[in-house]
């Protein structure tokens, strides 16, 4: 009985953000008569909810990773990375144009992304840095589309179970040219610098994701792990913003330079 109720707690709880999300409704906290007590339970309702977001959006294709950098973590108030599936339909190349209007409240965010090449098991795990860069095909600059739905971040905190529930609020991404030499790229060193109108709005570097891009992907490989998951080849996995999230509006143009790498840019109508 007690499963019994944990699954319905569960299917509840993602069927209601799944309702929220589609009505663009500002964020609001599952209710507490089911949302999700622990970090566990959590996970258990981003899992449900993105079985029902495939069958919109399509299958997953990638994840993201949430708050790995200090900026993020200061800009929330949370000090734990969060990672959320990418799904097949979100995904753009870079010049793409998103419309706001499908969006509650739609931020960008920079970031290093990497493709991988080779499955990461869950059998595999604990996973190194240098585990997993044996997996990584091609890195390239990216911009995740996030939407935050108006959250009040002063009480972001105290609703951090909901935001994991909530996918952590993955709208989808922007995708820049691969590089696949990138073994001769210092990803710890790459000096990223965001552009809104021709206007510089943010820079970072690499080893601001928890000191190196490819220990975020240790981190996502070695947590999915522990929860029955991997990432498997040809999946894109988003490092983590090294810029804090811009909140742009109709008619903004928006440019990620990283290094040397032909920057991503994105228009928003």
């Amino acid at each position: 009985m007690d499963r019994a109720v944990d699954h319905d707690r569960t299917e509840r709880a993602a069927r209601f953000l799944a309702a929220s999300r589609e009505r663009l409704e500002p964020f609001s906290p599952v209710p507490a008569a089911f949302a999700p007590r622990d970090a566990d339970e959590a996970y258990r309702v981003q899992g449900a909810l993105q079985r029902i977001m495939a069958a919109r959006l399509g299958e997953v294709v990638g994840y993201k990773v949430a708050l790995t950098t200090r900026v993020m973590q200061e800009m929330v108030g949370y000090d734990e990375p969060v990672p959320g599936a990418v799904f097949a339909d979100t995904v753009h190349q870079s010049a793409a144009t998103v419309a706001a209007a499908g969006y509650t409240h739609l931020g960008i965010e920079c970031e290093l992304a990497v493709r991988l090449g080779r499955d990461l098991p869950a059998s595999g795990a604990p996973y190194s840095r240098d585990d997993v860069a044996r997996a990584v095909a091609a890195v390239l600059p990216a911009f995740e589309l996030v939407d935050d739905r108006l959250v009040n971040y002063a009480h972001f905190a105290e609703h951090i179970l909901s935001f994991i529930a909530d996918n952590a609020w993955n709208a989808g991404v922007v995708l820049g040219t691969p590089v696949t030499a990138w073994k001769q790229l210092d990803l710890a060193a790459l000096h990223g610098v965001m552009r809104v109108n021709g206007r510089d709005v943010g820079e970072g570097d690499g080893r601001d994701v928890m000191g190196h891009p490819l220990d975020a992907l240790a981190w996502l490989a070695n947590g999915l792990a522990a929860r029955g998951a991997e990432l498997s080849a040809g999946m894109l996995v988003m490092t983590g913003s090294i810029i804090a999230t811009k909140f742009v509006q109709p008619g903004d143009d928006v440019q990620f330079i990283l290094g040397d790498m032909p920057p991503v840019t994105v228009g928003v109508r």
